[in-house]
């Protein structure tokens, strides 16, 4: 396999991320117009945002089956164009069933698209013989910053959610579906081994603490996405403005660590890297429990971006080295809990708010979070300074 060939793979993969951030930022970001427009009352508004993560689940593990039958990369190249239609379908529907069915396909069409755009990256890493999953998760990072931007843009002068994501679509389908034949599945070892085996043996016991860990991350972020806001202006005193600013410096500081993150791998290994992100994180959700001041609470948020930004890259990265001969079904059962600390996080912080207080809410993703400290062993030795143990005497020399 050449250099450019990986070069181009490795951008075109890194531009997919950046699309499916965008899109995802754009539908998050723009819910209470979608209430609006469908007049989705406040009881049901629940039920429609939950089955987004839930068919999201059904399609990744339907993801594990198909790819033993067509590549990953046939997964993606379809799929994010379905993704984005989906996100055009939202905003040009008018009856409640459209809205249902066109979540309903957003939910399924994104399963597929985390699914297999993790499994590209992790075969890419291991070609590469070096940590490059961080760069993948900052180019999603990145995108969410950039669909949030748009979704206020779009607020702000009062366009309607059709001519909000019109635009995007027109210019994004397009360009993802042109750098879907740069997309590079997985290739023979670089020491002369054979190319990925699809199936075959697949240990839950082995797989559990990574389950575990990326659910516990998920939990945290889904925690600072719905409930920033409220808790830095109902229980800090925060203004409505104010309350705007600690998911977008928990987004920047989120795309800062998982831009260097990948230095770090290579020079401590992946269990180092995943154990100070969670201790960082951990001190995070501390510090925004015991905040008096809004300014307070927006550099704790600050914080957790920085701790939380490497867990889930580094979790995947360390499916591919558990299961170096079927990191595909490894990684597709692994986004399945994505879902689940994204269906979990947000109620159970705020059924803790309700019943106790948001403060002590705070405690129990902090807590959680510390878990990962436990399992950082599953990360892979101090000497493999690779991420995922993908360090070898040769490898491809690309940038």
């Amino acid at each position: 396999m050449t250099d450019a060939r990986l070069r181009r793979g490795r951008s075109s993969l890194a531009f997919s991320f950046l699309v499916q951030g965008v899109a995802f930022a754009l539908l998050v970001t723009r819910i209470p117009g979608i209430q609006d427009r469908y007049g989705i009352s406040d009881g049901l508004l629940p039920l429609f945002l939950a089955a987004v993560p839930v068919l999201a689940g059904v399609a990744s593990v339907a993801t594990e089956k198909l790819v033993t039958r067509v590549a990953p990369s046939v997964v993606l190249r379809w799929s994010q164009p379905v993704v984005l239609l989906a996100l055009l379908a939202v905003g040009a529907g008018d009856a409640l069933w459209t809205a249902a069915v066109a979540l309903g396909v957003f939910g399924l069409a994104v399963g597929a698209l985390d699914a297999s755009m993790n499994m590209l990256g992790v075969s890419l890493q291991r070609t590469y013989g070096r940590s490059i999953m961080l760069g993948f998760h900052a180019a999603y990072s990145l995108g969410g910053i950039a669909g949030a931007s748009l979704a206020w843009v779009g607020a702000h002068w009062q366009l309607s959610l059709l001519w909000s994501y019109l635009p995007v679509v027109v210019v994004l389908a397009p360009a993802a579906l042109l750098g879907s034949r740069w997309y590079v599945d997985s290739a023979a070892d670089p020491d002369g081994g054979a190319p990925e085996t699809k199936g075959g043996g697949l240990s839950f016991r082995l797989l559990l603490p990574l389950c575990l860990v990326m659910t516990f991350a998920y939990i945290g972020d889904s925690t600072v996405s719905n409930w920033s806001a409220k808790y830095l202006q109902d229980v800090l005193g925060g203004s409505e403005a104010a309350a705007t600013v600690p998911y977008n410096a928990y987004m920047v500081t989120t795309l800062l660590g998982r831009a260097v993150g990948d230095l770090g791998v290579r020079h401590f290994g992946a269990a180092v890297v995943v154990r100070a992100g969670a201790v960082l994180a951990a001190c995070g959700f501390a510090l925004v429990a015991v905040a008096r001041a809004p300014w307070a609470g927006i550099a704790a948020f600050t914080v957790l971006g920085l701790g939380l930004s490497v867990i889930v890259p580094q979790t995947f990265a360390a499916a591919g080295r558990l299961f170096p001969g079927n990191s595909d079904a490894a990684v597709a059962r692994l986004n399945v809990f994505n879902y689940v600390g994204f269906l979990v996080g947000s109620p159970l912080v705020g059924a803790l708010g309700d019943a106790w207080n948001y403060r002590g809410a705070m405690l129990v993703p902090m807590v959680l979070v510390l878990v990962t400290v436990v399992y950082a062993t599953s990360f892979g030795a101090r000497e493999a300074r690779y991420g995922g143990g993908h360090e070898r005497p040769r490898t491809v020399d690309v940038g």
